[in-house]
């Protein structure tokens, strides 16, 4: 590729450090770009005056900054709060709200990575943007369409955070990372020195931090208690509002102690309880004990807010998915599908399938799109 004007995500983290030199060392003109998505306005109650708060993004910034310096280019600390917030946070309290479980990372690179910091990007004179995703982007020469691709590494691989993306975005993205390993990151970070070499990996999403999730929820969504049922019907308990669960949820049920004869397979009077249902209309949270209950393990589903990566929906229907990250691509047929939404049908049960999140489909490494599980 000819040298261009690469303008890079510089997040503080080890990741986007490396992405930044590798294209250095590529002769491309680089341009580092600090991205503050949350203002930072939560800080525990007893905290210390030099007590960063959860969120980190001051520190991030300074880590960011001392990565520009050893690398030698130039970097820019720009404010997308306003965007963050009208874009991904209120989707994010109205899909809570719903009962359902959204997931923002999935939102914030389709509405801010790839779209408000491209367009910062671009009149900044940048041909191409780059960042620190464990993802790769490829031109098809037999079709001249873009796809997106695994990351070489699969413990790190972050396509199914990146299905949004479309043709304009991934023909303007770099992912010089998505060929590498986590390990082979961090030798290089080591290698040349970045301050930052051996910082841990940031986990979650940052307007959350390390604070507890149902402390922050309770800021922004009121409490509407109301029964815990198991699949006999029995009141175990009360739950402090169905939007503060999800399924598949083990800890934090209050019911643990709880022992129910006759469990389901997987179960035993003594097996954990499970999230398995959400009841809008009566206020129920419904629970069952064991990992393999029936009423955890679904084979079909619907998508809706459908986005493909190619523009169209996949031709072929004999796919693979996976409904949430981590999970292993699972045989699936792809069935009605369109621009706006699809159904899947697995060969095998997928365990605790939840509405919010994204049912992401892919063809061997290729990532195909993906829509939101309804």
């Amino acid at each position: 590729m000819s040298k261009q004007r690469v303008v890079v995500g510089l997040s503080g983290g080890v990741d986007s450090a490396v992405t930044a030199h590798l294209l250095k060392e590529q002769g491309h003109e680089v341009i580092g770009i600090f991205m503050k998505n949350w203002e930072d306005d939560d800080r525990p109650s007893d905290a210390a005056s030099d007590d960063p708060g959860y969120c980190t993004s001051n520190i991030d910034f300074v880590d960011a900054a001392a990565v520009a310096d050893v690398l030698g280019i130039e970097i820019e600390h720009v404010n997308f709060a306003a965007e963050y917030k009208d874009r991904v946070f209120a989707e994010f309290l109205r899909e809570y709200q719903a009962g359902r479980t959204p997931n923002p990372d999935i939102l914030c690179n389709a509405e801010i990575k790839f779209k408000a910091f491209l367009d910062h990007a671009i009149r900044l004179g940048a041909e191409r943007i780059a960042t620190g995703h464990y993802a790769r982007a490829r031109q098809n020469t037999a079709t001249g369409l873009y796809e997106l691709l695994k990351g070489l590494d699969p413990s790190k691989d972050q396509s199914y955070f990146l299905h949004r993306l479309n043709q304009a975005q991934l023909s303007k993205t770099l992912f010089p990372i998505g060929e590498l390993h986590k390990t082979q990151v961090r030798q290089i970070a080591q290698d040349i020195g970045l301050p930052n070499a051996k910082k841990k990996d940031s986990t979650g999403i940052c307007f959350i931090g390390e604070r507890p999730f149902r402390d922050f929820l309770n800021r922004y969504i009121a409490k509407e208690p109301g029964p815990i049922r198991d699949a006999r019907g029995r009141v175990l308990g009360e739950h402090v509002g169905l939007s503060f669960y999800t399924l598949g949820q083990r800890q934090g049920l209050g019911i643990g102690g709880i022992k129910a004869k006759g469990a389901q397979k997987g179960g035993g009077e003594h097996a954990p309880w499970f999230v398995a249902r959400k009841d809008m209309q009566t206020n129920t949270l419904w629970v069952v004990q064991g990992h393999e209950h029936p009423w955890l393990q679904s084979t079909f589903l619907t998508a809706q807010d459908a986005s493909w990566v190619a523009g169209v929906a996949p031709a072929h229907s004999a796919l693979a998915a996976k409904t949430r990250y981590r999970q292993s691509d699972a045989p699936a047929q792809l069935q009605g599908a369109d621009s706006q939404r699809f159904a899947l049908q697995f060969d095998q049960p997928q365990w605790a399938v939840t509405p919010g999140q994204s049912a992401v489909l892919y063809d061997g490494d290729v990532c195909l799109g993906g829509g939101m599980i309804a």
